[in-house]
């Protein structure tokens, strides 16, 4: 019997390369983007502690993967499908194992990450692999295979791992040459890396292909080079003693019985490894014993072969128990105990059907029918028959599978390299008719433009031209509307005032001298017409102020208007003017205007403040100059009463000079008018 790796064990060893990262202690500090990745990375590390119990474990996948999902660098997420879908291999979940790498797969090829698709692939083929699902396997591994060879520069490890598990299918298939192809691939890749278990792994595996095909001088010097890998190892010696055992397998098949001996026997020398490899060591004990028996060297075969049925009784070794009772049979077939023979022959058949060895059933079956009882000798040959047809029924139509599976893959993969290539046609025709079409839009856009341009100069120009006319226009409307107001202001002040002054002056003569019970009366009448005189010269003098004479101090008419309107209104006030403000030198325009606003913010305080106390101020800034108007009234609410006139008209003049304004007013707190005024 050849000693094998464990199929499984090498793929799941090959499957993955996992990067390691360090897991930060303190997670105080922890922010929105960052909590996924270290969340992740400690629930995964706490599924590889062996300390912790099965279901511990398993809890911290679940919780890694919950946390992964919620990753935002895609990049990183791909990388922890592939982690945490190993970490689950390692506990037996092997659905969630394939279910981590069909969504690694699928961000993979969102990604257009060829590895990452690469590396999904050979871990799915594992999967379906370990379920003996062997055309699906196929399928995957193929996949991946064909991506790495489509690389420029493919990591050899990766590579060669992917070409090794695409060998085991096919050989499982028994499609030992284009197994034996992949491997020595797989071989030129390893030895680039040049780790001797990949390569000892690589040649066990091709003296195994070349042991099936009946190339025995191949198969003895491949596992000869095998042998080489495993005394390179560090801890080696295990696989020293598998290499040695199968050379020993192919001379005993070559019927070399001594050389078979020779190599058991140094496989046997291992004695402190043996000790703890109790399956290994009855294995060779009973292959020792059997090249012995063979040879027809008789001494001590007996006992040999039962001290090695009794090791693997003692652990259950059930297909090595199939080999001793086989083997027991036949030598008690050789010295005619038939009964005896029939035994072993019968528990070795037992155990075969009971575990599915059909290959291990169809020699107990042969065997029977040559050593039992002429009727049951002809039961068992129907059944040899019977088994042997169905096998090689089952073994054609898996063959034809392969076949088809194999020409399916490569006629998917041709289609989509044609679908590529269509695509790339496709693309390439659309970007071009897009680039011409853009050509002929900027060509087009172009004259447009151009033509646009010579409109809007000629608009331009009769704007401008236009302007000018309606600048000279306003300039003597304004002329006119001045001369107006002062002429206004001037029969206000020279005849209405002054016929007013006559009637007070009149009334009072006659109050003096009259004392008929309506000299109360009269003296209210007389302090009415009063009021009327203040406001008329009021209004004769704002009439009159449209523009200012340089003689006369700009602050000062400011002041006026403030004094006299809060003396009508009996509230005090504060003006403060910036003396590094230089009126003078601002344009009558701005001037009126700021005069309006406080006037006007002055008549909004009269009617609805309330207030107690008037503030103005001005303050130069460095290129324009800050007007204060506030009040410590009951302040408004700007969304109700900023459609009123008066607010209107201050924001009117604001926006005139190019200058922005704030409404401030705070609930009981007063209101607060900031306008800034560029000079």
């Amino acid at each position: 019997m050849i000693l094998k790796l464990p199929v499984r064990f090498i793929l799941l060893a090959f499957a993955v390369i996992v990067s390691c990262s360090k897991t930060k202690d303190d997670y105080d500090n922890l922010n929105d983007s960052s909590k996924a990745e270290l969340m992740t990375t400690k629930y995964l590390k706490n599924a590889n502690n062996r300390d912790l119990t099965a279901d511990e474990r398993l809890a911290s996948a679940n919780s890694a993967s919950y946390w992964n999902s919620k990753l935002i660098d895609d990049t990183q997420k791909r990388r922890n499908f592939t982690r945490i879908g190993l970490t689950y291999y390692y506990l037996g979940e092997y659905d969630n194992f394939k279910l981590e790498n069909l969504k690694g797969l699928k961000l993979s090829k969102e990604l257009k990450d060829s590895v990452g698709i690469a590396k999904s692939y050979v871990n799915i083929g594992s999967f379906y692999n370990y379920r003996d699902q062997l055309d699906s396997s196929f399928y995957y591994f193929y996949n991946a295979v064909k991506i790495y060879n489509s690389l420029e520069n493919p990591n050899s490890t990766n590579h060669g791992t992917t070409l090794f598990n695409l060998a085991i299918v096919q050989k499982n298939f028994k499609d030992y040459v284009g197994a034996e192809a992949s491997i020595i691939r797989a071989i030129d890749h390893f030895k680039t890396v040049d780790n001797p278990l990949y390569l000892y792994s690589c040649y066990n595996n091709l003296g195994i292909i070349s042991k099936e095909q009946g190339r025995y001088e191949d198969a003895i010097q491949n596992y000869q080079n095998a042998l080489t890998y495993a005394r390179k190892m560090d801890n080696g010696k295990f696989r020293e003693i598998q290499a040695l055992n199968n050379i020993g397998v192919v001379f005993k098949n070559q019927k070399l019985y001594d050389k078979a001996i020779d190599y058991y026997m140094q496989a046997y020398s291992y004695d402190k490894i043996l000790d703890e490899k109790p399956k290994t060591k009855a294995l060779l004990i009973d292959n020792i014993a059997y090249a012995k028996f063979l040879s027809g060297k008789n001494e001590g075969v007996l006992s040999s072969l039962l001290k090695s049925k009794k090791i693997r009784d003692s652990i259950d070794d059930k297909p090595g128990l199939i080999t001793n009772n086989l083997h027991l049979a036949e030598y008690f077939s050789s010295l005619d105990q038939d009964s005896s023979s029939v035994k072993y022959a019968l528990v070795a058949k037992k155990l075969a059907k009971d575990i599915g060895y059909n290959k291990e059933l169809l020699n107990s079956l042969n065997l029977l029918s040559k050593i039992a009882v002429p009727s049951d000798a002809l039961y068992y040959a129907h059944e040899y028959i019977k088994l042997n047809d169905s096998l090689q029924h089952q073994e054609r139509i898996s063959s034809d599978k392969f076949a088809r599976v194999k020409f399916e893959t490569d006629e998917i993969v041709e289609k989509n390299e044609q679908i590529s290539r269509e695509n790339e046609i496709l693309i390439i025709t659309v970007v071009g008719l897009s680039a011409l079409f853009l050509l002929v839009y900027i060509i087009f856009r172009q004259r447009q433009s151009n033509n646009e341009l010579l409109f809007s100069q000629k608009q331009q120009e009769s704007n401008q031209e236009i302007y000018r006319l309606l600048l000279t226009q306003q300039v003597k409307l304004e002329e006119g509307r001045q001369l107006e107001q002062q002429r206004m202001s001037e029969e206000l002040h020279d005849g209405v005032l002054g016929r007013l002054f006559g009637v007070r002056l009149s009334l009072d003569g006659i109050n003096q001298r009259v004392n008929d019970g309506f000299t109360e009366h009269r003296t209210k009448y007389i302090d009415e017409l009063k009021s009327i005189e203040r406001e008329i010269r009021l209004i004769s003098h704002d009439l009159g102020t449209e523009t200012f004479s340089p003689d006369v101090a700009y602050v000062d008419v400011i002041e006026s208007l403030i004094s006299d309107q809060c003396a009508i209104h009996e509230i005090d006030f504060t003006l403060s003017n910036d003396e590094n403000i230089d009126w003078e030198d601002i344009d009558d325009f701005k001037k009126v205007n700021i005069y309006r606003i406080i006037q006007e913010s002055l008549q909004n305080i009269f009617k609805h403040a309330n207030a107690e106390k008037i503030e103005v101020s001005f303050k130069n800034l460095e290129n324009s100059i800050k007007l204060v108007v506030s009040d410590n009234g009951v302040g408004f609410k700007y969304a109700k009463v900023k459609k009123g006139i008066g607010l209107k008209n201050i924001n009117s003049r604001v926006k005139q000079m190019y200058g922005e304004v704030k409404f401030l007013s705070p609930k009981n707190s007063g209101t607060k008018i900031i306008v800034d005024i560029p000079v």
